[in-house]
């Protein structure tokens, strides 16, 4: 297989805080293109070109062939598979919630467009215009809330932080029961008029501990069920609960649950306008359009971001102690053999002895190359790549009634947080020798060993032309006469 052009330059590493969502001339089709929809002109025409998904084939760095949809289709070998890509989010991004919806997303258009029931007519489009009208409706009670938040002196916020509290000026303290209620609250006869506030209040009334126990209980259980969380989102949101005969309605409360409410197990970084935005069109329909609002930006940091960072972390074929382990190597060489040359120098030995250096200089200075883009050359010559850290026990845990880990493809589920998964201890307490010589496994995808194989015919390049640069000087420098 042939290389790519020596200018390549891998993708750059794309910061959360930095991504760029500015208009592109060859913006990508969001994935709400392919839906058919009565609207899809006036859709275009009012579709912002900032929040449209830019084709990841475009990103520098980036080969066709890895491209974001290449892989989400399955066109793609380990170590560059849906897979991978999604323990990488979970594992090093720790940002799977992302992609996870996406998928879902996808899979929940093909099924709405594919169904063929009667009741689809009370589902209807989520057109742009009502999302505008929606948007234009949020904004303005946001900017009123905003307008009407009273504004504080520079000598009221002392007031204010302690107002309520003992510390109040000229207030009476208050004792707080044991359940946060203070005794104001309490009935007629069980207050405390003492302004002592280190008082053992009296004993609260049974009927209060009843009360407050039974409204706790009802609170705890009534959150149990999809449908009683996706309720208690649009109570919060002020919308008005939904009709419950639509299609796909079971599942839209569980996405709301799982990905939009607060508090959700993997719930998306959206704005308060967004989640507000999107409660409110899943209240009117549970057609795919409802979630046009955040799944265009979701889309865009999947490309702008996630897909350019995960090809980048890929091209690394060592673990971090591998790659350190080479660094220090390609150090020790580059100092060993300038080492040797002023050895030579300083002696009586001819000026050609000098040039043995070189042999050292191309070996340290390109394998310090390589190993500043994560790559170790040992590896890379067999084609090789250090198995993950969760991937070294994964058989031995899906063997095991421990091997129940989190199935990170099902759409609901629980979080994404790992640190309670054996593999994470086992590791850890691995030494560092055995890191640094740790499992290995072939390279399966061809576009990933051509990329490893242009950084490396670079890192040779430029220790090359270094070497000589070197060697020259050490040449022309007049012998010593020492020894």
């Amino acid at each position: 297989m042939g290389l790519l052009p020596l200018t390549y330059r891998r993708p750059a590493y794309v910061d959360k805080e930095n991504i760029s969502l500015s208009d592109e001339p060859n913006a990508g089709q969001n994935i709400l293109s392919n839906f058919p929809t009565q609207d899809s002109e006036a859709g275009l025409e009012k579709t912002e070109p900032s929040l449209r998904p830019v084709n990841s084939g475009s990103i520098a760095g980036i080969p066709s062939a890895l491209s974001f949809d290449k892989i989400i289709e399955g066109g793609t070998c380990p170590p560059c598979t849906v897979r991978d890509i999604m323990n990488y989010l979970i594992y090093v991004e720790r940002s799977a919630e992302n992609l996870q919806f996406f998928l879902w997303y996808r899979d929940y258009m093909k099924h709405f467009e594919q169904a063929k029931t009667w009741d689809l007519a009370l589902a209807p489009e989520w057109t742009p215009a009502m999302e505008e009208e929606i948007i234009q409706k949020i904004q303005k009670e946001q900017a009123e809330k905003a307008r009407n938040k009273p504004s504080y002196k520079v000598g009221d916020v002392t007031v204010e932080i302690f107002k309520g509290t003992d510390f109040e000026k000229g207030s009476t303290p208050v004792l707080s029961s044991s359940r946060g209620r203070s005794t104001s609250d309490l009935p007629e006869g069980t207050r405390t008029g003492s302004n002592n506030p280190f008082g053992t209040p009296p004993e609260t009334p049974r009927g209060y501990h009843q009360e407050t126990f039974s409204s706790e209980y009802v609170g705890s259980s009534m959150a149990t069920t999809y449908r009683t969380q996706a309720s208690d989102a649009f109570a919060t949101a002020g919308i008005k609960p939904p009709f419950t005969i639509q299609p796909f309605r079971k599942e839209i409360d569980r996405v709301i649950a799982t990905y939009i409410m607060d508090d959700a197990p993997r719930q998306l970084n959206l704005s308060d306008k967004e989640q507000k935005a999107v409660l409110q069109a899943l209240a009117h329909t549970t057609h795919p359009s409802a979630f046009r609002i955040i799944i265009t930006p979701i889309e865009s940091a999947l490309r702008r971001q996630a897909h350019p960072n995960f090809i980048r972390w890929s091209i690394c074929n060592g673990n971090p102690a591998r790659v350190f382990f080479a660094r220090g190597l390609g150090v020790a060489l580059i100092l060993l053999s300038t080492t040797i040359a002023i050895v030579l120098a300083l002696s009586k030995a001819g000026r050609g002895y000098r040039a043995l250096a070189a042999i050292g200089w191309v070996l340290g200075i390109s394998t310090l190359i390589a190993a500043y883009k994560g790559m170790c050359v040992v590896l890379h010559g067999l084609h090789h790549r250090h198995i993950r850290p969760w991937e070294l026990f994964m058989a031995e845990e899906e063997d095991g009634e421990e091997g129940k880990a989190k199935r990170s493809f099902d759409s609901f589920g629980s979080g994404n947080s790992y640190e309670d998964e054996p593999w994470v201890v086992r590791y850890q307490q691995r030494n560092v020798i055995r890191k640094i010589f740790d499992r290995e496994v072939w390279i399966q995808e061809p576009m990933l060993r051509q990329i490893q194989d242009t950084i490396a015919v670079q890192s040779m390049l430029c220790a090359v032309v270094l070497s000589a640069i070197l060697t020259a000087i050490f040449v022309a420098v007049p012998g010593g006469d020492l020894f």
